[in-house]
């Protein structure tokens, strides 16, 4: 692919998400080892990014073996893959050896350090073979991560490391999770639902830091927890605050609740704010049941009830990934024929959109350089008239997305009202 300015590869990096938010054929940043995309490997496709991502970008991924580690630095990207079980990216790397010979990329086989990441429908896994060391499949310090319909694999421990302990925000739904001791390792506040862990050593699966703010917390929803005889279902080194709601544990979990690990040497061991805190709702586990998982939920808030534990309640209204709310525009203002839309948040551009008045009459996108921000000028065919800007708009070609990560796209509705306030 001949190499293109930055503003050219941005523009073209927003029409390849939104045909596919539009049904449309992804033709644009397509990866495929055969050659039959624009790049070969995962690695040549982000390079092709520019260095700072404003608008949301798709990367489909076709199916194949990617012997790649790779390093997401710019914001707001999606790897998506074609099919769960066989678009795989996997490499070998231990912790230790990344530590002794650093390379630029990072530890893991998947390195986030960008805000609002999304994978889904592939497979990401730590090749090497030991089951004890720190192997990770994803290393992340960015927020408002979502993992979809992702298997996320290794032998070693922390498999799964997303930590920025201070606002990190993580979002995984029907997944595969496999891995040593700690494999599923949030710092922050992570929600995970309809999925699957599986641990391959007698230690603990899961594992939280919320030390940073009395709010975070791990929930884990509607999945099934399994491994060798005797694993151990999770721990935390620092203070933590575990949800498990609907879960279902094997015959394999050992008689081992959820422990605050400890050193005899006390400057190993963190400062215990907040006490215990590990909650269960309606677990259930073949053959001897345990005490320790009996429901107890309640003792956070008596008027809490299950069904009240959603992602917007984890992230305590920061972020809600699962919503379907449309964007909305706030506020415009005209300046002679052009408009400025003002949107209720940061957005992308799909296409170029088009929008008419009840009367017919077009107002056309001016592609201009996009930054982070959440204002759109639209160009009329004459001087503005607030008479033009009266009764409902149709959206006729384009589309406008959020750029932020949720499991569903959320858009500006294809008929819509500008608001009543604006200014000139």
């Amino acid at each position: 692919m001949k190499k293109l300015s930055s503003g050219i590869t941005l523009i073209l990096i927003g029409l390849a998400v939104c045909r596919i938010a539009l049904g449309q054929s992804p033709d644009s940043i397509i990866v495929d080892q055969k050659g039959n995309g624009q790049y070969c490997t995962i690695t040549d496709a982000i390079a092709a990014l520019p260095d700072f991502a404003y608008q949301r970008v798709v990367i489909f991924i076709r199916n194949g073996v990617y012997e790649e580690k790779i390093r997401l630095t710019q914001n707001y990207v999606t790897l998506r893959g074609e099919n769960r079980d066989s678009t795989i990216i996997r490499y070998y790397q231990k912790r230790t050896d990344w530590e002794a010979n650093k390379d630029y990329i990072g530890p893991g086989v998947v390195n986030i350090h960008a805000n609002d990441i999304i994978l889904e429908n592939l497979t990401v896994e730590n090749t090497q073979p030991e089951i004890e060391p720190h192997a990770f499949a994803i290393y992340g310090k960015g927020t408002r991560t979502i993992f979809r319909n992702c298997n996320l694999l290794g032998h070693g421990g922390d498999t799964v490391s997303l930590w920025d302990y201070q606002q990190g925000m993580y979002y995984h739904t029907d997944c595969l999770f496999r891995g040593a001791v700690d494999m599923v390792c949030p710092r922050g506040w992570s929600f995970i639902r309809n999925s699957q862990f599986f641990e391959v050593k007698t230690s603990a699966a899961i594992w939280h830091d919320g030390h940073n703010d009395s709010d975070q917390k791990f929930v884990i929803i509607n999945s099934t927890f399994d491994g060798v005889p005797g694993f151990q279902l999770g721990r935390h080194h620092y203070d933590a605050q575990f949800f498990l709601i609907n879960c279902n544990f094997s015959e394999n979990m050992a008689d081992q609740p959820i422990y605050l690990k400890t050193y005899e040497d006390p400057s190993r061991n963190n400062p215990y704010l907040w006490g215990d805190r590990r909650y269960f709702y309606n677990c259930a586990k073949p053959g001897q049941s345990f005490d320790w998982y009996k429901n107890n939920f309640i003792d956070v808030n008596k008027n809490l009830r299950p069904e009240e534990i959603t992602p917007a309640w984890t992230f305590a209204g920061r972020w809600d990934p699962e919503s379907q709310k449309p964007i909305t525009i706030t506020a415009y203002h005209i300046k002679d024929q052009t408009i400025e839309l003002t949107f209720s948040e940061s957005v992308t551009v799909c296409g170029q959109p088009v929008f008419v008045n009840k009367n017919g009459r077009k107002f056309i996108i001016m592609i201009q350089r996009f930054t982070d921000n959440q204002r759109l000028t639209f160009i009329f065919d004459r001087q503005i008239a607030e008479t033009d800007l009266l009764g409902e708009m149709n959206i006729v070609d384009g589309g406008i997305i959020a750029s932020m990560a949720y499991v569903n796209e959320r858009h500006l509705e294809k008929r819509f009202f500008l608001p009543e306030n604006s200014t000139k």
